[in-house]
């Protein structure tokens, strides 16, 4: 792309082809440019802009602090639900298992989610294809695919969640 700033044109070659604009030319289109990020966000519903005021903030989660609650055989310890500053729901949580206990069965959402084991034996299935994974293992599923996890060890499981994108806040 070249600027000839004696006759106010700008050259641009994209794919091979030669393109000429007048800076006029240019000048009237860039409130065109511009309206999206200055309308789209006027008329969108007040809950879409929700997050805005929303955002994590910096913070620190001792894990003495962290409340356990149980839900099936699953010990849980949630540590944050918000949205990043980039806009992402993102939801991140502990789960215990005792030897053959899962959260819940196999199921699909929308947002990501990605397990760091912590400790223990546990089987991540998805899609219908199971993957032992032990302390220091990760696992990660994209939207929508169908997904569980269960401890297949002599002993307790313990891994961290997270979830990011739509609706990884209500996870």
């Amino acid at each position: 792309m070249t600027i000839n700033r004696s006759q106010n044109i700008l050259h641009a070659q994209p794919s091979g082809s030669l393109l000429s604009y007048h800076s006029e030319d240019l000048d009237a289109l860039l409130p065109a440019a511009l309206a999206p990020t200055v309308l789209i966000p006027a008329i969108l519903p007040a809950e879409a802009n929700a997050h805005e005021g929303t955002v994590l903030p910096t913070a620190m989660y001792p894990f003495e602090k962290l409340t356990p609650r149980t839900s099936n055989s699953a010990v849980i310890r949630d540590l944050l639900k918000g949205k990043l500053a980039t806009g992402e729901s993102v939801e991140v949580h502990e789960t215990t298992l005792p030897p053959g206990g899962a959260p819940h069965p196999p199921h699909l959402h929308l947002h990501t989610e990605m397990w760091l084991i912590r400790e223990g034996t546990v089987e991540l299935t998805v899609e219908g294809r199971s993957t032992q994974m032990g302390p220091g293992s990760v696992g990660f599923v994209h939207s929508n695919e169908e997904h569980g996890i269960k401890n297949i060890g002599a002993q307790p499981s313990t891994y961290y969640v997270v979830a990011i994108g739509p609706g990884a806040v209500g996870a």
